[in-house]
């Protein structure tokens, strides 16, 4: 079973070996590390899924496995490093590996004790626990490295403790915080980090993860890339989730409009309200608010992406959103069906009811 930390069939974020795509966060760290200036708080932004927890683990791993540079040793200070790569073999990696390593603490939700069930946010025992933390790490005068994943799961009285843990840092003490909307944080968190933005991925490094990872996605990597926005979290749900057939399904439905395709809506509709579909249904309607989206952005424009996300795909968003007028009104039905899926799945309404009526309503506004 994944953790809130790791998304569902894929590998942890500590078991990545290599980040993809992101060098100049890279670099940055590694300068602030080779001139001296270390911050003792790092804030990880960028939209979910581009690797920003592999980065933090690649830091962590790095920083309790190389030595200080003040510390000549025998032979004079060694070079500034030039990768945050550690040997796997490394007695710090294999602890990591592990779950055994006393200088690491991940910080994420965790399963309210009463209920036994997963809590929907980071509670401020959990960053009380980081005291005793640091208190039995400080005697052996090594580093110490926090990850809380994600910042943005901290409720208020969680992020005032951590607050004043970073207007007081203990000594040799270097926090990671992973952040998918920074915004949402306090500013004065925010003050107190130094801020490193990851970047998208384009298809090719997405290709590389996806291949380290061990997910097999034929060659439909660049739909991947352009359904998920260049995340490879989101890419590896879409190809776990069988996505992009989904998303074919939805494309081949909008190309008989303004003629409702009744038998394959309800086909679709059934689909999401099968027992145990939860997750598929979810991703439903994100792959229908994305389609919409794309109809706008192609009316709005005037011109479509250069990659096809599903047969035919250019060819029926021209058609359905020729003008500006067309992707004004694909815009506001993306808000409308948004927002009732949204409110239908609070109150349970019946699944297959809903997915029906937002398909009637793209069906309404295309003969519109």
């Amino acid at each position: 079973m994944s953790t809130p930390d790791q998304i569902e069939g894929a590998p942890h974020p500590r078991d990545n070996p290599q980040l993809f795509g992101q060098d100049a966060a890279q670099q940055a760290f590694l300068d602030a590390f080779g001139t001296g200036r270390l911050h003792h708080a790092w804030l990880l932004t960028g939209p979910r899924g581009i690797g920003k927890a592999t980065l933090a683990w690649s830091m962590a791993r790095f920083l309790l496995a190389t030595p200080p540079l003040d510390d000549d040793g025998l032979f004079g200070a060694p070079p500034p490093p030039t990768t945050l790569a550690i040997d796997l073999e490394h007695p710090v990696a294999r602890r990591i590996a592990a779950g055994a390593e006393p200088g690491l603490k991940s910080i994420t939700r965790t399963p309210n004790p009463t209920t036994d069930r997963m809590r929907d946010q980071i509670v401020v025992d959990d960053i009380r626990s980081l005291a005793g933390f640091f208190q039995l790490s400080a005697a052996d005068g090594g580093r110490r490295v926090v990850i809380v994943d994600a910042a943005d799961d901290m409720n208020p009285s969680a992020a005032n403790a951590l607050l004043k843990m970073l207007e007081e840092p203990p000594d040799r003490a270097t926090l990671l915080l992973i952040s998918h909307h920074p915004s949402g944080l306090l500013p004065t968190i925010r003050s107190r980090c130094r801020t490193l933005r990851l970047n998208t991925l384009p298809p090719d490094d997405m290709a590389r993860a996806f291949a380290q990872a061990g997910i097999d996605v034929g060659a439909r990597t660049d739909a991947l890339a352009e359904l998920s926005g260049g995340s490879v979290g989101a890419a590896m749900r879409l190809s776990l989730l069988d996505g992009l057939k989904t998303y074919a399904e939805l494309v081949a439905l909008i190309q008989t409009l303004p003629q409702f395709d009744r038998a394959a809506a309800l086909k679709l509709a059934e689909a999401a309200a099968a027992r145990g579909a939860e997750v598929k249904r979810d991703l439903l309607f994100e792959l229908i608010d994305l389609l919409l989206s794309r109809l706008a952005r192609r009316g709005a424009s005037g011109t479509g992406s250069t990659i096809e996300a599903a047969p035919n795909e250019a060819a029926i968003l021209a058609r359905l959103a020729p003008d500006q007028t067309a992707g004004r009104a694909w815009a506001q039905v993306a808000q409308e069906t948004g927002a009732r899926a949204r409110h239908g799945r609070a109150v349970n309404l019946d699944p297959a009811a809903l997915v029906l009526d937002t398909l009637i309503k793209i069906s309404q506004t295309a003969r519109g």
